[in-house]
């Protein structure tokens, strides 16, 4: 026989999980090195600061706008994306399935907030700090941002759309089959 959905009573807990990928993700573009490399490896720049391989010398970025700008609207989705991590296990454990559509428009507004970053930092990064004509590539670190980016508007749909199946969370529904053999 086929199920139609899921376990919800089981699989409610794969939200938390992903969000802790997702501050995991977050820590990791906030943490890395690579958000920006050249192509022949003389010049790499983090969220922070911005090396040069050959002299050894490092700038801060915290000194541009943008730069701090960028920097504080990580911060602040990181942080939103913490308090719903929290309010995640509040909110599934206590069956106030009202918490959840809160949890899913503040996923919404990190979301919001790190594509702002995430478009800033690269846009002023080529037009105010990139003086060299070699070619900028956006590493890995940056692409960890945008991965928890996109997982973070993922469970924002899934915590907004869990209170449409409010019955079947808590467990007073009986199971819907797909198909039945008669």
């Amino acid at each position: 026989m086929f199920k139609c959905g899921i376990a919800y009573p089981r699989c409610k807990w794969i939200l938390p999980l992903l969000l802790l990928c997702a501050i995991i993700f977050d820590i990791i573009a906030l943490a890395g090195k690579g958000w920006v490399e050249t192509e022949s490896g003389r010049e790499y720049a983090s969220l922070w600061e911005r090396c040069l391989v050959n002299s050894g010398t490092c700038t801060s970025l915290m000194d541009y706008a943008w730069g701090r700008a960028a920097a504080a609207l990580m911060i602040i989705g990181i942080i939103i994306l913490i308090i719903c991590f929290i309010l995640s296990f509040v909110g599934l454990c206590i069956p106030r399935i009202s918490l959840l559509r809160v949890i899913g428009a503040l996923l919404f507004l990190a979301v919001i907030v790190q594509i702002c970053a995430l478009v800033i930092y690269p846009v002023r990064y080529t037009s105010d700090v990139a003086v060299n004509l070699e070619n900028y590539l956006y590493s890995w670190t940056y692409g960890f941002g945008w991965g928890s980016t996109i997982i973070m508007f993922g469970c924002g749909v899934f915590f907004c759309c869990l209170p449409n199946f409010e019955d079947e969370l808590l467990g007073n529904v009986k199971t819907k089959y797909f198909y039945t053999s008669s």
